[in-house]
Order: C-alpha cells, then structure tokens, then sequence
C-alpha cells in the first residue's frame, strides 16, 4: 500500500479566463494543490477593452479575478482590488481598482508578465499566475456562412454559427508566442485543467497560441476539460457536451482531452434570471454516445451550485473529482517509481 503522504501534491495547470476560472483556482488552493493559472489575454470588453485600447496593455480583467482567487491578503484588501468605480468620470467609470495596478505595473516594468509576478509576491499569491501571451491579442471568428468579424466582445453579437476561431498579433502579422514559463508549466503538470468558461472566447484563444497549442497535444498530464452547464447566446446555441469537445478537437486538429467532467443535474425550469444572465440560454444536454467516441472518460455528477438565480459550477465537487484524477496518475507514477 502507497503511504499518501509520500506522494507529491498534484501539479495543476488550469487553462481559460471568465467568471468560472477564479472557482476552480480557489478550491485548488484551499486543497493545496501545486497551481499555475494561464489566462486568456483576448479580452476587448468594458474596463479590460478601454485600458487595452488607451494604455496598450493586455487586458488585466481576467488576470486581476485570477490573482484575488489565489491570493493570501485580508477579504477587505481584496475588496478594495476588486473595487468598480461608478462615478460619472469619463475615464474612471466602470473600471477597477485593481485593473488600474496592473496597467500601471506594466507600464512601470515594461513587461505584463513581471507585473503580474511583482503583483503575486505583493498579494501573497499560492501558485504561478502567467498571461496565455505578453501581448493583448486579437480574436478573429469565421462563420459558417463564411463571413469573419475581429474583436472578441463582437463575435456573439453576431448570433451566426461559428465554424472557427484564431488570434493575431494587435500590431503586426508577427508570430505569436505563448509567454514565458507557460510551456513549461504545461509539459511540467500531472493534470492540464481546461474551463470552465466560455468555449470559443476564453478556451480557445489561449490553444489557438501556436506553442502553447502544440503543449497541450504533446503533454503527458492528464488534460481535463471541464464542460460548461448552459450554452451560450450568440456561442454555443443548441450545443451537447459532445460539441463542445468535439470543436476543441477539432481546432487542435486530433483528440487530447482525456477527461470530461459534465453536470447531471437538472437545473429547474424558469430558476435562472435571463435578464441578469442573458447570455445564458438553455442547459446543455447530454449525449453520452458522442462523448464516448471523442474521450476515453466521462465523469457525470451533480457539479450543480444555485446562486442569485443563477447556476455556477460548485468548485468544492469539481475539485474533489480532480484531486481524484490526479492522486490516482500521481500513485501510479510512485509505484512504477
């Protein structure tokens, strides 16, 4: 019998950006595991979008929830970094203390990388926090019907089918690379953790990063993807979870997803407020059959949390079941040892 104690916390890497990101981190780090937070950098909306657009910085929205998630500061210093302004100020509206540092930290120390690792040692940060790039990119989409649209925060107001999403340099026709240390955490990691979050807007930026793509494919960690429980106005409109992984295969051109967590549960009839969350449309059903052709396991439980006539995914249970995957690689790994 394998003593647990001998066996090494689980090396996690999670991959994405939006609100569903930050919850998993958190439970991550409540269990301590070893985590790196690689965060989508293709954001052009709200307080994210116009400091992009005025200071020419990555978009620091994503990054800011990911380094209150992981931070160890007292809840009212994180309440003053995640502070909104409301004022009427012309710039000053709508933007966040926090996004505020972090665009000044950039412009500081010349680099949005040493920023954010300047700003994780400041807030006591338990883990790796790295921009997917150290550059804001753009997101393009391609149609169905052939027509393309550039801008991430234009691509769902579309409300067309989506047949392909890439990303650019916002300056040139330059390569882009994921930054540094991404890769290595990638090929380092027990597990790879994709999602939860929006499936063509904050997963797919980040692989369509050539090299970090090509590190997800060639990985020896478990890769998770962790499927979204409503589809998406202007997204993933009448999306199974099949689809879901099937577009992310089919942008990396093979299957590497080894696991799929996905939500049993139903959530109940006219529960969610859809003027408060309108981009949430129905929940995505299931189809197992197709799931079972696209990855070799599925992993089916009630992920389910009710909050504010909403439905989240419930962080404690999605990490549990992944402390589970990654203990059982990590036994393995010792006994061959």
């Amino acid at each position: 019998m394998i003593d647990e104690k001998k066996v090494r916390k689980p090396k996690i890497v999670v991959i994405g950006g939006g609100t569903g990101l930050p919850v998993i981190l958190k439970g991550l780090k409540e269990k301590q595991a070893d985590v790196t937070a690689i965060v989508t950098v293709a954001d052009d909306g709200g307080s994210s979008g116009s400091l992009r657009n005025y200071a020419n910085v990555v978009p620091p929205g994503d990054i800011r929830n990911v380094l209150v998630s992981l931070s160890n500061i007292p809840e009212c210093q994180k309440n003053i970094f995640q502070y909104r302004f409301d004022t009427a100020d012309s710039f000053l509206a709508g933007h966040s203390i926090g996004n505020l540092i972090i665009a000044a930290m950039a412009e500081m120390q010349g680099s949005i990388f040493e920023a954010i690792q300047s700003l994780a040692e400041m807030m006591g940060v338990d883990g790796h926090v790295y921009p997917a790039a150290e550059e804001p990119l753009i997101l393009h989409a391609i149609f169905e019907d052939g027509s393309k649209i550039e801008g991430e925060s234009k691509i769902a107001k579309e409300s067309k089918k989506i047949e392909k999403v890439y990303v650019t340099a916002n300056e040139d026709n330059h390569e882009v690379k994921a930054s540094r240390e991404v890769l290595n955490a990638i090929h380092g990691a027990d597990m790879v953790v994709l999602g939860p979050g929006s499936l063509f807007t904050s997963i797919l930026p980040n692989l369509m990063i050539g090299d970090l793509g090509q590190a997800v494919l060639n990985t020896k960690a478990e890769v998770v993807y962790i499927c979204n429980i409503m589809t998406q106005l202007g997204e993933t409109e009448s999306f199974t979870d099949s689809d879901h992984v099937t577009v992310l295969h089919k942008h990396l051109g093979r299957k590497f997803i080894d696991t799929v967590l996905v939500n049993t549960e139903n959530v109940p009839e006219n529960y969610v407020d859809h003027e408060r969350y309108e981009e949430y449309l129905l929940q995505v059903a299931h189809n197992f059959r197709g799931l079972s052709q696209e990855v070799p396991r599925v992993i089916s439980d009630n992920f389910l949390l009710f909050r504010d006539e909403g439905v989240f995914h419930d962080g404690d249970k999605v990490v549990e079941e992944l402390f589970k995957l990654a203990y059982e690689r990590n036994r393995i790994r010792y006994a061959k040892a």
